[in-house]
């Protein structure tokens, strides 16, 4: 028998380009939703969505989303859906159609998951649930970040007995605290403390836990970047704006609920630190074996433009679908595609610096922002109409009608003009914290002194508008169902 050949050496963008538009690997994208990754299957010859939520009511080419409903346990996370998933008959005898040595991305998975993806001969594109679990915990983030030379808020990691205890332990950080718990997301975890009343407030769940971040409240804005950690150097996407905590859009005090991605949105000089935190904290990633796609939460200090570090997310976020139809993506690569390459046994070569030195440029990043919409009242109701996803028009009175069916946001043309993609389907509960849909459109939807702008408001509106909802039969049962499920990680 003769050697098995070596494979060629990618060199270079267009190389990489050309190796994923000729692929021939199974690859999916296993979620409740396919909000993250949209329009990965314009790279990727043969990238399939396996979606709980099916979000096109069929229309989308590249999405599978099992028909029949089988007897579950209540979902109380998105790796309960992922793996209710990856054991419905219909998932397996999909994966089997497509052929053998697949690969999966998820958003979220846990060791079950791994253990599912390996039954259905899926490689988990991703570094281990346990690696991943022990990143996440923002206690060791703040530990990581020490280690790499990046800035945190003044913070003291603690466990906390007591609200004296508390003033005890974070005496050089003044009276206004926020304490932040190892695990959480949007705001759910995240608490302000300025007086006893406060701490009271939320001590059960502060005094649970074995250590907190303890840091000093400060005015600040958020913002997030989201980078790759490759064999050749970390990868790093401009800095985007975070909404967070507006009333319109969560219920969440802290809570994000969208981004902005655009060329003035911060100084060069804020700009520069968060590319160079990014990459310092990245490389660290590195040594300590992770690989792949993560985002960082920044928080820019107002008054001295100090940068600091809020959290990880090692993973595909909320905000990979902005970053990854910008335009300075579509010109080179989407970030998701240096993620693959990473797992595709596959030789490349790339110039990290020249790419981080074209996406940094003004003129490759063009102007968009995306509404993360949540139900924002304490009721429970249950859908009877939701809008379709698809390209919906604005008039000047501020009414929107369904214009055409488009699977992203690409399709947008016109200021007056947005993608939704919605999450919450006819038949499905309102309950406060509920994902109800995404809108994107291109343009500003803050002001500069971070206010929703009111076309950003009309919107939000105008959108809420198209759901029709009444109240549910059988409450106090429905009230149960919805204690277990609120709240946790749909994207």
């Amino acid at each position: 028998m003769g050697k098995k050949s070596k494979k060629k050496t990618l060199k270079g963008i267009s190389d990489i380009r050309r190796f994923f538009y000729r692929n021939e690997t199974p690859i999916y994208f296993i979620s409740a939703t396919n909000f993250n990754l949209l329009g990965a299957d314009e790279w990727v010859k043969g990238f399939k969505f396996i979606c709980y939520i099916e979000c096109f009511d069929g229309l989308h080419p590249n999405v599978f989303s099992p028909k029949e409903e089988i007897p579950h346990d209540e979902f109380q996370s998105i790796e309960d859906i992922n793996n209710y998933l990856l054991e419905h008959k219909e998932v397996v005898d999909y994966l089997k159609s497509r052929g053998k040595n697949g690969k999966a991305l998820f958003l979220m998975f846990d060791e079950k998951t791994e253990s599912l993806a390996k039954m259905n001969g899926l490689e988990v594109c991703f570094p281990s649930a346990k690696m991943r679990q022990f990143m996440d915990n923002k206690v060791n983030t703040n530990r990581i970040a020490q280690k790499a030379g990046v800035p945190c808020v003044p913070n003291v990691l603690t466990k906390v007995k007591s609200y004296k205890h508390l003033k005890q332990v974070s005496k050089k950080l003044g009276n206004d605290l926020v304490i932040q718990t190892p695990f959480g997301d949007s705001g759910h975890t995240t608490f302000f403390i300025s007086n006893e009343e406060d701490y009271e407030r939320y001590a059960d769940e502060i005094t649970a836990e074995k250590e907190v971040k303890v840091m000093k409240k400060i005015k600040c804005r958020g913002s997030a970047i989201e980078a790759c950690v490759t064999r050749h150097g970390t990868i790093v996407a401009p800095l985007m704006t975070e909404l967070v905590g507006f009333k319109e859009l969560t219920p969440y005090k802290g809570g994000w609920c969208g981004n902005e991605i655009y060329s003035e949105a911060f100084t060069p000089s804020i700009r520069k630190k968060a590319r160079k935190y990014t990459q310092l904290f990245g490389d660290q990633l590195r040594k300590e074996g992770y690989k792949g796609y993560f985002e960082l939460d920044f928080l820019i200090e107002e008054g001295t433009n100090r940068v600091y570090l809020g959290e990880l997310n090692p993973r595909v976020t909320g905000a990979s679908s902005i970053t990854n139809h910008a335009v300075f993506a579509l010109a080179d690569a989407p970030l998701f595609i240096f993620h693959l390459l990473e797992w595709m046994g596959q030789p490349y070569e790339v110039s990290v610096n020249s790419i981080n030195k074209r996406w940094f440029k003004p003129e490759n990043i063009d102007d968009w922002g995306q509404l993360v919409i949540k139900h924002t009242e304490d009721t429970i109701e249950m859908i009877t109409d939701a809008p379709r996803s698809g390209i919906w028009k604005m008039d000047r009175d501020g009414n929107i009608e369904f214009d055409r069916m488009d699977t992203h946001r690409r399709a947008v043309e016109q200021d007056n003009e947005a993608f939704f993609l919605r999450i919450s389907r006819k038949g499905d509960y309102l309950y406060e914290g509920a994902d109800m849909g995404i809108v994107v459109m291109r343009g500003r939807l803050m002001t500069n002194d971070f206010k929703l702008r009111v076309r950003a408001k009309k919107w939000i509106d105008a959108i809420k508008g198209q759901f029709s909802s009444q109240m549910p039969r059988n409450l106090s049962k429905i009230e149960e169902k919805v204690a277990e499920i609120g709240g946790f990680k749909m994207m």
